[in-house]
């Protein structure tokens, strides 16, 4: 039986995104300009002002609420046996993995706001330019031990397909043993 025969197969571990938290205010301008927009809207003798106002409205509803619900609904996180996945975008969508195996350094970092809603973000130095950060995830110490035990199962899985690729080797059944 093979090493790849040996491999579970990949499994989801966590789906995340930023904590909702974010939508809060957008959420409350939201109904301010719903508000606002019933209580003026027909007010004025001119057509074109009474126009102006649901206009207006929708622009701002665009802008304030609409535009930070996609962003948001544009970034994910998911998390494998195997990897972290993280996309990004809704027309242009970036998608970046992580193997497990690789080895990274975790750092979770939160503020005054976050600690009380218990997020975080998560910095995963992974020996790039840049850390790669899992910004505002809920349950963020949680993430953070999970993402420890994922890279040491993984880190140990690896270290036992070396151990056993070697013994292959030096029993001489290996293809290349130079005869």
């Amino acid at each position: 039986m093979s090493t790849a025969d040996q491999q579970a197969p990949e499994a989801v571990v966590a789906r995340l995104r930023p904590h909702s938290r974010v939508m809060f205010w957008p959420s409350v301008a939201l109904v301010a300009v719903c508000a606002a927009t019933g209580y003026l809207g027909g007010r004025f003798d001119a057509d074109w002002q009474n126009t102006l106002v649901f206009a207006a409205a929708g622009v701002i509803i665009v802008l304030v609420w609409l535009v930070p619900l996609l962003v948001w609904l544009g970034r994910h996180y998911v998390i494998t046996t195997r990897r972290i996945i993280l996309r990004r975008g809704l027309l242009v969508r970036t998608r970046q993995e992580l193997l497990h195996s690789r080895g990274y350094d975790l750092t979770v970092r939160k503020n005054g706001v976050q600690s009380l809603f218990r997020s975080g973000d998560v910095l995963i130095n992974s020996g790039l330019d840049r850390p790669i950060v899992l910004w505002d995830v809920p349950g963020a110490d949680l993430v953070q031990s999970t993402l420890h035990d994922m890279m040491e199962a993984n880190t140990n899985s690896v270290a036992q397909r070396r151990q056993h690729d070697q013994s292959a080797q030096v029993d001489g059944s290996s293809f290349w043993n130079g005869d």
